[in-house]
């Protein structure tokens, strides 16, 4: 995979022909998950919502919302599941997020639920010093500052700052020469952080700085490489809203980035890190709040299953089941290595290759191991994904994708968009997880 951390390359090689077809819920995976402790089960896996297309349609709330999680939390308003809700959407800070599913559900819920498609970027320490750009909409600069990120600079600054480089809205060009207003400290690094609202400004000087090394005062050097770090969150090609067919999302806008760079300088675009659906990283971010829930209610046993309910088959069901590859992967590397330290008598793992460990290890020395052995996809038929008839009675036999709608650098398996099961909504969804767990809240 071009241009991305290395564990990127190396999550996605694992499933390269060993990821089969089948039904996720099949067989004894699934198992007894609410064990009883003090008259209260206690269950072992948890809850990953997608929210656009799943919980709402734009700001209508789908009606099977409020059905659904009114399952999920006793009488003193209380989740009897870890849960937490995972978008792509990286406009606003989690607080604002909360307080928005709290007024759609019903339910209280707290900011340490939410992840948005930027939350991971508190991991990269490395850049929270440097000065970096950043693009989107929403309070793009609170947001940033509030991810770690302490000198931050956004494209309507850099558009005041060199009022010349914007000039393809004629009504919006300066009426007379003008020299740099400013003086800007050098760019370092780019963030992405979601859709602009201004797509041909944001491309523009998005490009000028890569190809200036992040100097605007500077003409490009198209063939100075590599280019500054590009981190950038939510891949959504599109995302379900209130019309009647998808929109465009942040990863449309990507596309454009991507081409108009190769276009003018023959070369790809580099990323630094992907993040947001279905990036592994994303999902061992959310598993990693999953645990902190469990321990926060002294939860005792581990949570081994996540259970992820979407409605695109590209990020939702991509993510899940790439992510439960990963997960799949390490156990199996693990037991390995357990049985070589027994077989040695050494105690050590060195004479196993250690050719994957950097791919946890990026992730683990923040977030710790994870617990959970296996994530399973569900696809509810609410938002993107919408079979226009009846619900299929078999995930594995009725996706036939052939158009790949993924970011360029993941790359197309079909049994990666393969849910492990297809409900009509989230409503459904949660009946058909507690009746495979077993599960009865009290």
């Amino acid at each position: 995979m071009r241009g991305l951390l290395p564990f990127y390359r190396a999550l996605n090689a694992l499933c390269n022909g060993q990821v089969r077809r089948r039904d996720v819920f099949a067989g004894s995976e699934c198992g007894f998950s609410g064990t009883v402790s003090d008259s209260k089960p206690q269950p072992r896996f948890g809850l990953l919502f997608d929210i656009d297309g799943v919980l709402v349609r734009g700001k209508i709330p789908i009606p099977a919302a409020k059905k659904a999680f009114q399952k999920l939390v006793n009488s003193q308003g209380q989740f009897v599941v870890p849960v937490v809700f995972v978008t792509n959407a990286g406009n606003c800070m989690r607080q604002m997020k909360a307080d928005q599913l709290s007024h759609i559900l019903g339910v209280p819920i707290t900011m340490d639920q939410v992840m948005m498609s930027h939350s991971p970027l508190r991991m990269f320490k490395k850049y929270h010093d440097k000065c970096v750009l950043v693009s989107g909409q929403g309070p793009v600069l609170d947001i940033a500052k509030n991810l770690g990120f302490q000198n931050v600079v956004s494209i309507d600054m850099l558009r005041e700052s060199f009022p010349l480089l914007d000039m393809v809205d004629h009504n919006r060009r300066p009426n007379l020469p003008s020299s740099p207003i400013a003086n800007l400290p050098t760019v370092e690094a780019v963030i992405l952080f979601g859709e602009p609202i201004r797509w041909e400004t944001n491309l523009q000087l998005i490009i000028d700085i890569l190809l200036t090394n992040g100097n605007l005062s500077g003409a490009h050097q198209t063939q100075k490489l590599p280019h500054l770090p590009l981190l950038a969150c939510n891949m959504d090609l599109m995302w379900m809203a209130e019309a009647q067919s998808p929109r465009f999302g942040h990863g449309t806008f990507l596309v454009c980035l991507e081409n108009i760079y190769k276009k003018i300088t023959g070369k790809e675009v580099k990323y630094k890190a992907l993040m947001g659906k279905p990036s592994e990283l994303t999902y061992h971010f959310a598993e990693y709040l999953i645990r902190g829930q469990a321990m926060e209610r002294n939860w005792t046993q581990p949570i081994t299953s996540l259970y992820a309910i979407g409605d695109n088959l590209m990020t939702d069901i991509y993510g899940a089941n790439l992510y439960s590859c990963y997960l799949e992967e390490r156990n199996r590397r693990k037991n390995s290595k357990a049985v070589a330290k027994m077989a040695t008598g050494t105690g050590s793992s060195a004479a196993l290759p250690q050719d994957n460990d950097h791919v946890e290890n990026a992730w683990e020395s923040e977030l710790a191991p994870p617990s959970a052995t296996s994530c399973k996809s569900i696809l509810v038929c609410t938002g993107v994904y919408n079979p226009h008839t009846e619900v299929p009675t078999y995930a594995n036999k009725c996706i036939k994708e052939t158009v790949f709608h993924g970011h360029r650098d993941f790359r197309f398996d079909q049994a990666l968009v393969e849910p492990g099961h297809i409900v009509q909504d989230v409503a459904d969804a949660v009946e058909l997880i507690f009746e495979q767990e077993k599960f009865v809240p009290q």
